[in-house]
């Protein structure tokens, strides 16, 4: 008999690279750890993202309308160099569709005008997604679980819609709840060491371009130095959506629209309750 791992953790994500850009130090760091079970559940398979090789640009959606299913296979290669990890496809493969955005200035996304009819944040597919989360909480009965804040970090909608449906989930199947952000100073710090790279194939951001959280407001802070490795392997996996780059021990990574983001060795995190701490299990753990 295979006994209940004593710390579980699960993370909700939109689409397949959000685990890893935002979060995958995090699952890495506790993945490794025998006494922690990681669970991640991904809710769209991302049909459509932008892709950068050419050589895969007839995947998206105008074209050939493969990408999700290609990006199965990207978040399968990534969770596997992050791994051990539980993953769950929320309502199983392919139920709800990526939403797409529309661009609202440099740095915010919005809902587009029109949505495709499977579209995760089409208003009527709330209630059922709240439904498919608290079943998988119900499964595995985390005590900790990590999304997004309100706005999803720039405005997706798709990011927004997973911060809604987590929050309504935990209600009713409740466990201490944690917002991925990127600290102001973390960020400006992480750009200022790469801008002056030579070689750097990438757009160095302007001030205020790339979204960041303030200082004040951040409650936990995990060090993923010892991770980088995989977190890095875990991108190369990611390839229709990031572009990476490394020299010795410098690295950067790109979306497609080639601005260039540090990688940073802290993840940082918001506790909704407010309470500072150490430890993301300091508390609840059952």
């Amino acid at each position: 008999m295979t006994s209940t791992p004593r710390r579980r953790l699960l993370l909700v994500h939109a689409h397949p690279d959000d685990e890893t850009l935002t979060t995958g130090g995090t699952i890495a760091h506790f993945a490794a750890q025998p006494d922690t079970a990681v669970t991640v559940v991904t809710c769209s398979l991302g049909e459509e993202g932008e892709v950068i090789p050419p050589e895969l640009a007839l995947l998206v959606p105008s074209e050939s309308d493969q990408l999700g299913g290609y990006r199965i296979g990207e978040l399968a290669a990534a969770l596997a160099a992050l791994g051990p990890v539980d993953h769950r496809y929320l309502g199983g493969v392919g139920r709800w569709r990526d939403s797409g955005m529309a661009h609202a200035g440099r740095v915010r996304a919005a809902t587009p005008e029109v949505l495709h009819p499977r579209a995760f944040a089409a208003p009527e597919a709330f209630e059922a997604e709240v439904a498919a989360l608290v079943e998988i909480l119900e499964d595995v009965r985390p005590q900790v679980v990590i999304t997004y804040a309100d706005d999803g970090g720039y405005g997706h909608p798709d990011h927004v819609r997973v911060h809604a449906i987590t929050v309504a989930a935990l209600e009713r199947v409740p466990a201490r709840l944690f917002f991925t952000v990127i600290g102001s100073a973390r960020l400006d710090a992480g750009i200022a060491a790469i801008a002056d790279e030579p070689g750097l194939p990438f757009r160095v951001p302007e001030p205020g371009e790339l979204p960041g959280t303030p200082d004040a407001a951040i409650t936990h802070r995990l060090d993923v130095t010892d991770q980088r490795e995989r977190r890095l392997a875990a991108m190369r996996a990611h390839a229709t959506q990031v572009a990476l780059w490394e020299k010795g021990s410098a690295s950067a990574f790109a979306m497609s629209n080639m601005v260039a983001q540090p990688l940073l060795d802290v993840e940082e995190y918001v506790a909704a309750d407010g309470r500072p701490g150490d430890d993301l299990f300091a508390e609840g753990e059952q």
